[in-house]
């Protein structure tokens, strides 16, 4: 678990990174470094996510595609039969540029698909918005 900075007018939000690879995970946490009021959660499996999403119950879930247990749409999958995490909101994160990748993760219940790597722009707008 990464902290970062809290200003007094937010509460707490939450991110779980499911990731396996360890330069992805650092760019990650100096991302959050800088976005007051987040807490990301590291993940490196989909057991891992599993074990930590209903204690975390994170405001957002950026799960890498390719886990060494799963793939992110297996993952998904249990993500979507657990109860406790209805309504969770999920993003796929991906190499893999293929229309039809994309159309499966929306399909499995992905709210998005990011490219990797990640567009830190984009991340940090995304995460205004919420």
């Amino acid at each position: 678990m990464y902290p970062a900075a809290m200003s007094d007018a937010a509460a707490p939000r939450h991110v779980l990174y499911v990731e396996d690879d360890r330069i992805n995970i650092v760019l990650m946490e100096e991302v959050f470094r800088l976005m007051p009021g987040w807490t990301l959660h590291i993940a490196e499996t989909g057991a891992q996510a599993m074990e930590m999403l209903p204690k975390v119950m994170p405001t957002l879930v950026l799960m890498d595609m390719n886990l060494p247990d799963m793939n992110g749409l297996q993952l998904m999958g249990l993500v979507k039969a657990d109860p406790r995490l209805a309504g969770l909101r999920c993003v796929a994160l991906s190499a893999d540029v293929m229309d039809d990748q994309r159309q499966r993760a929306r399909a499995a219940g992905f709210q998005d698909y990011w490219l990797k790597p990640i567009d830190v722009r984009q991340l940090r707008l995304a995460l205004e918005r919420m």
